[in-house]
């Protein structure tokens, strides 16, 4: 959901909305949201291009349905970027005047359906990432044969068709999207709530971006504890391992991200169904709660260029040094040469061409 918000003084021809406007101290120009917006393109498609690279390298293995899930989320970002970002900058250079270039509603109606759906979309599939790696830890014989490639895009494809659905619910149900108070972007009406159905709509958007965190919170923990367990009981297939611990953590740090950014703006929307949102206060914190999502796009992408195993392996080094223990290393090394090279004479003693060598016993010869 990217967009930046900010508040100009109400335009002549926007005196509906005089009432209701709230102000903001913090007036972000348009040339901020551009920037904001070109920081989230290129962030994304440097991560689409490191994933699927990774992608190519790992397409037989277990690895490759994670980076699928993890492509398809960093996808939609980018493409939230571009539709969201692209119509907020529009509002913003009309000077947010909608009477003048929106009179049907027709585009505040996508917009509010891309809102919704960039929304959500990014929080389902963090959750399916999250059952996904549970699974595959967990249950590995049956992630091996049911998790193929095609079973993967099918859930892909069916998680962005209910992201769909529920952002075209209110158009079905002939309850169009509102121009929200600061006349910067359009949302379910959250400004004068009329009945159940109102009410219906922005519990339901609330209830499932919840259900999505919860259920990612819940998988993570379960990938994670498995994960330890099998680490302190054996130290067998260490490379299966290490990919593991390497997805776990990056599942981690994109459920930290989610929660951070996304949990403000789901709360409040949540508490304006249950209470309602007709007052000044409800805007502004409806305005800095959304701020804090728009982050979850820039964030998310960010994810999969830091915490690869490789840039980890080199901080891991660097802050080894930086803490002195390049002793301890020397020792490790040393430890796992001398290992090498008594594995090395044992060979050599047990081979055939040892046995050749080897002095025979004295032969007995007649006198």
């Amino acid at each position: 959901m990217s967009m930046n918000i900010s508040q100009q003084s109400p335009s002549p021809t926007a005196e509906v909305f005089s009432n209701t406007t709230c102000h903001t101290e913090n007036r972000l120009s348009v040339f901020f949201s551009v920037i904001f917006m070109t920081t989230g393109i290129l962030s994304n498609t440097l991560a689409i291009a490191i994933l699927m690279k990774a992608y190519q390298r790992f397409r037989q293995k277990s690895k490759a349905s994670f980076l699928l899930f993890a492509s398809g989320l960093v996808i939609t970002d980018l493409f939230g970027h571009l539709i969201n970002g692209a119509i907020a900058v529009f509002v913003y250079v009309s000077n947010k005047d909608w009477f003048s270039f929106d009179q049907s509603n027709v585009l505040c109606n996508i917009f509010g359906m891309c809102m919704v759906f960039f929304g959500l979309c990014p929080l389902f599939l963090g959750s399916v990432m999250a059952v996904e790696r549970c699974i595959g830890v967990t249950k590995p014989i049956f992630h091996s044969t049911k998790m193929t490639s095609k079973h993967v895009k099918m859930m892909l494809a069916g998680v962005c068709l209910f992201a769909i659905f529920i952002a075209v619910l209110p158009i079905l149900g002939l309850r169009p999207y509102q121009i929200q108070a600061s006349r910067t972007w359009c949302f379910y009406n959250t400004e004068t709530i009329h009945d159940w159905e109102d009410r219906f709509y922005i519990l339901l958007f609330s209830f499932l971006g919840l259900l999505a965190l919860a259920t990612s919170f819940l998988c993570n923990a379960i990938t994670g504890i498995t994960l330890l367990r099998v680490k302190f009981k054996n130290q067998q297939h260490r490379q299966g391992r290490s990919h593991h611990f390497e997805m776990i953590i990056q599942l981690l740090a994109i459920m930290c991200v989610s929660c951070i950014c996304w949990s403000p703006f789901l709360v409040t929307m949540a508490s304006i169904g249950i209470n309602g949102g007709d007052s000044l206060q409800t805007c502004e914190r409806v305005l800095f709660a959304l701020r804090m999502a728009t982050w979850n796009q820039i964030l998310d992408p960010w994810v999969y260029i830091l915490l690869r195993r490789a840039v980890l392996k080199n901080l891991y080094k660097v802050t080894r040094r930086c803490c002195g223990v390049n002793a301890i290393v020397s020792l490790h090394a040393w430890e796992l040469s001398s290992i090498k090279n008594s594995l090395k004479v044992a060979a050599i003693s047990e081979s055939p061409t040892v046995e050749k060598t080897s002095p025979q016993p004295p032969t007995v010869t007649g006198h």
